[in-house]
């Protein structure tokens, strides 16, 4: 666990039932710097949460099958097959794949390794922009790196989770990191983790 989220269990401890908005202002920080924090802790058992009424303090039981499957649980064992594009497909070809695949985003490579990401809402307001869609390259109106989120194999998936909420994206890709035939280094994609993923691990536990 970090040292913030340490701090929140200690407080929830002391203080609970407590709101995120009072423990936010112990901590001087907004609440949404705190809603990934609060999240783990809630999903792994250690807090729970009452509408109206706030947060308080479960224990940190190490017989949580939840709390040990969030810790044994790596990328790799989640990961699913990404939907890929090139640099050069236009704007139309790609929205034609991100509905055919019904997907929330699409990875743009080059050569095979990572250069962007465009989601829904950027192929929506690119469209809705004037732009001649079936001429642009999607590379033209993609997120480039290094601004991409990414995961890698061997992460935890409650870290990839914390990732996903705190930037607000449906799905990150999943890399390795390789040295390129011209002898500069990139990523290469194996695979994503989105929304869903980790939707369908948490009924998976619930069943179990």
């Amino acid at each position: 666990m970090t040292d913030r989220q340490l701090k929140i269990i200690e407080i929830v401890k002391q203080s609970g039932p407590i709101t995120s908005e009072q423990i936010a202002t112990l901590l001087s920080v907004t609440r949404a710097t705190l809603r990934p924090d609060l999240a783990i802790l809630t999903m792994s058992g250690i807090l729970d949460a009452r509408p109206k009424v706030g947060y308080f303090y479960v224990g940190i039981d190490e017989n949580n099958l939840i709390a040990k499957k969030l810790r044994s649980k790596k990328v790799e064992d989640l990961m699913s097959l990404p939907v890929v594009v090139g640099e050069e497909a236009t704007v139309y070809d790609t929205i034609v794949t991100i509905f055919l695949e019904d997907t929330g985003s699409v990875f743009v490579t080059d050569g095979g390794f990572l250069t962007g990401v465009v989601s829904r809402k950027d192929l929506l307001k690119n469209a809705i922009g004037g732009i001649d869609i079936n001429k642009i390259p999607v590379g033209i109106i993609m997120t480039r790196r290094p601004n991409i989120v990414m995961a890698f194999p061997d992460e935890n998936i409650s870290d990839v989770a914390r990732k996903i909420i705190e930037h607000e994206v449906d799905s990150v890709p999943v890399v390795e990191h390789v040295k390129r035939e011209d002898g500069k280094e990139g990523y290469k994609i194996l695979g994503k983790i989105s929304k869903i993923n980790i939707a369908r691990f948490f009924v998976e536990l619930a069943g179990e």
